[in-house]
């Protein structure tokens, strides 16, 4: 079945090559997210509450103390990327890790946000050292996954913060790594959990820990 992300996304730039292929998110995976929105909203004026996980409805304007509707999220999430040179920070060991495993295997960031805030991720990743190849789509993470794998028969994994994505890669991409990477925050204990195959890192170097041992002959 073809898919949007299948008909649309332009992937041209990625160059996969004959080597292992390691697939990882940006926002809480390789820059911190959580924390620099949250004083992001602090210095706009608004509070965020942590009663589940999600944002809308746990936003509240300071002034008012009423929650804000989902318009006026939408607005402060896209500002926020706007400006995210200014608040992202990166994971320690993260540009350490990828740097080592970019020796062995083709790295490239799959990034959930507007496309239209490219440019301004690009400078932020590249100025911390991070400059593997980035795809930024708001589109199921799984059909992308296999699209840049094409028909190679080698290690595959995949690095994400939400179950949802994880389990979009399960579906198209069974026999790849699955390795959940999120930050220790209030909101970290209301996610989703995934699914029992899925493994859980405790920081990055457990990660490539993880991704090495999928890489030795079985």
């Amino acid at each position: 079945m073809t898919t949007a992300a299948d008909s649309i996304l332009d992937i041209t730039h990625v160059c996969v090559t004959d080597r292992p292929l390691v697939v990882c998110d940006v926002d809480d995976v390789v820059l911190h997210f959580t924390d620099p929105f949250v004083d992001f909203l602090s210095a706009e004026g608004y509070e965020f509450l942590p009663r589940s996980f999600k944002l809308t409805g746990n936003i509240l304007a300071r002034e008012s103390g009423l929650e804000i509707d989902a318009a006026e999220v939408k607005r402060l999430i896209h500002a926020f990327f706007e400006a995210q040179e200014t608040w992202q920070l990166p994971f320690e060991d993260v540009a350490r890790t990828l740097e080592a495993l970019s020796a062995d295997a083709d790295v490239v960031f799959l990034t959930a946000m507007p496309p239209c805030y490219s440019e301004q991720r690009r400078r932020l990743l590249d100025r911390l050292g991070l400059a593997f190849p980035m795809i930024a789509s708001e589109e199921p993470k799984g059909p992308i996954m296999r699209r840049l794998n094409a028909e190679r028969i080698l290690p595959t994994t995949f690095i994400d913060d939400m179950a949802y994505n994880l389990h979009s890669v399960r579906e198209h991409m069974p026999d790849s790594l699955l390795i959940q990477l999120m930050p220790d925050t209030p909101l970290r204990l209301m996610a989703p959990k995934p699914q029992d195959d899925i493994v859980r890192a405790r920081d990055w170097r457990h990660a490539e820990e993880l991704i090495r041992g999928h890489w030795q002959p079985r």
